[in-house]
């Protein structure tokens, strides 16, 4: 009996296909949605492949293997598939992240291979946004970071991944990806800060972009000034920001157990989606 599924690397000609599968979910596919409206699917542009998965010569789900392993609308059937093509490669990436379900499921398949890991965060609240809050005064001082102030904004994204992830970005080749990646996003205008006295009080970036949602990541108020409201005020700027310019739906994903950060989402009008999980080594 012939098959009629399949698994293979998605080629670039077929973008179209491929962007139609990600905006099926345009909230939880914007991370992968923004690299592929970038940089297409050629695998040395994308930073990574892309794996497709066919029912009946159709692309139905997709997996980004890069620096992350992304499942993108991926059933059962998808989830078995991508997991035994990276259980065959061999694990490169240096996290699993995406919708909780599809996560979970590649996880489960792959922990007997590619475990322990570090951390595995299982339920990471999914947040959205579509409009301003009401009686929230967005903080007038956070703005655009400039080019100049690179090495003002370093040490806050430093610290906040470090906070954030469990280890430093600077490990391993001296941080030259993660200062790229930071420069990146500086000169497209979408990193913002509450800057005094030459140091960062608050900064948050619009880390992926696509006309239907947005996600806001790095949210980080300095230690000294916590416990002030700034978080709240910091995110209802960069919100209004967003709205404004970016897309009409702006998401966040934040940790469980950050009852403080959830709280300050909520009141700047973020409400829970759905969920994310990440599998960090």
């Amino acid at each position: 009996m012939l098959t009629t599924t399949t698994t293979r690397v998605v080629e670039p000609q077929e973008l179209d296909d491929a962007l139609a599968v990600l905006d099926r979910e345009p909230v939880n596919n914007a991370f992968v949605a923004a690299r592929v409206r970038v940089a297409g699917l050629d695998p040395w542009r994308l930073g990574g492949e892309m794996w497709g998965w066919y029912h009946r010569g159709r692309l139905e789900s997709l997996c980004y293997a890069g620096a992350n392993l992304v499942p993108v609308c991926a059933g059962r059937e998808a989830v078995r598939a991508f997991a035994e093509r990276a259980r065959r490669q061999g694990r490169r990436c240096s996290s699993v992240v995406g919708p909780a379900g599809p996560t979970t499921a590649l996880w489960a398949r792959l922990e007997p291979h590619w475990g322990p890991a570090r951390e595995v965060r299982r339920h990471q609240p999914l947040m959205v946004a579509d409009r301003m809050p009401s009686g929230i005064r967005p903080d007038p001082y956070v703005r655009r970071v400039r080019k100049d102030e690179m090495d003002v904004l370093m040490p806050a994204c430093v610290a906040m991944f470090t906070e954030e992830v469990g280890v430093s970005p600077m490990a391993g080749d001296g941080g030259l990806i993660y200062q790229a990646r930071v420069a990146e996003l500086v000169g497209a205008g979408r990193s913002f800060a509450h800057i005094e006295d030459g140091r960062v009080v608050f900064k948050a970036e619009i880390g992926a972009v696509t006309p239907r949602a947005c996600q806001i990541q790095g949210v980080w108020v300095a230690p000294e000034h916590r416990g002030r409201g700034l978080s709240v005020a910091g995110m209802a700027a960069v919100l209004r920001y967003a709205l404004t310019e970016v897309s009409p739906v702006v998401s966040l994903y934040v940790n469980d157990y950050n009852t403080a950060a959830r709280a300050a989402y909520r009141r700047v009008g973020f409400r829970e989606v759905g969920a994310f999980m990440s599998v960090l080594f």
